[in-house]
């Protein structure tokens, strides 16, 4: 069986996003497969079964879900943990929130969407209070729309967007942590 991580994703721009932002984090020797969901509950409803049932013993699992309007990160986490642990194969997954959307881990790069999306002084405006930490953002698609000027797609954005990420960024500590999760997976699997 080959080597690889599976990442269960609540939504296509998830997907979108991964599908080119992992090429450049994963060696050739880790391969991945992306699952998709329709929204958060779909992929709590089908998380359990997926991994229970998928037929690589070498994969490991890694779960991402935005916190949206979820009072608390920690809790969230813990309510997919539980059901990482329910499939019988806990040790090998790993739970990763988006705090509080995807689009926190954009306006954390604004160089990179400025770049992206051929948008001239997006990043310029890094500094500013509301970019430096924008993982406290109450709506980072709103905000994201907004700078853009409706540029944005979330799909067709993620997707150009995740080319152009600066894999280093730690102003966003959920996309620092992401990152060093996909890193720790991939180094355990290379051990095994």
């Amino acid at each position: 069986m080959k080597k690889e991580i599976v990442f269960l994703l609540e939504e296509l721009s998830a997907r979108a996003l991964l599908e080119s932002l992992l090429p450049r984090v994963l060696s050739a020797e880790v391969g991945f497969r992306l699952v998709h969901f329709e929204g958060k509950q779909d992929l709590e409803k089908q998380l359990e079964r997926k991994i229970r049932g998928y037929q690589n013993p070498q994969a490991r699992f890694l779960v991402l879900r935005d916190q949206d309007s979820f009072p608390n990160c920690v809790d969230l986490k813990n309510r997919l943990l539980a059901l990482c642990m329910a499939s019988g194969r806990q040790s090998a997954c790993l739970v990763r929130i988006a705090c509080t959307e995807l689009e926190t881990f954009y306006l954390a790069d604004l160089q990179a969407v400025e770049q992206a999306l051929d948008l001239k002084g997006l990043a310029s405006q890094q500094l500013s209070n509301k970019f430096r930490v924008p993982d406290r953002l109450g709506s980072p698609s709103h905000e994201l729309r907004t700078l853009t000027r409706k540029r944005y797609e979330k799909v067709a954005g993620s997707r150009t967007i995740g080319h152009c990420l600066q894999l280093d960024n730690d102003r966003s500590a959920s996309f620092r942590h992401l990152v060093a999760g996909i890193r720790r997976l991939e180094s355990e699997l290379l051990a095994a």
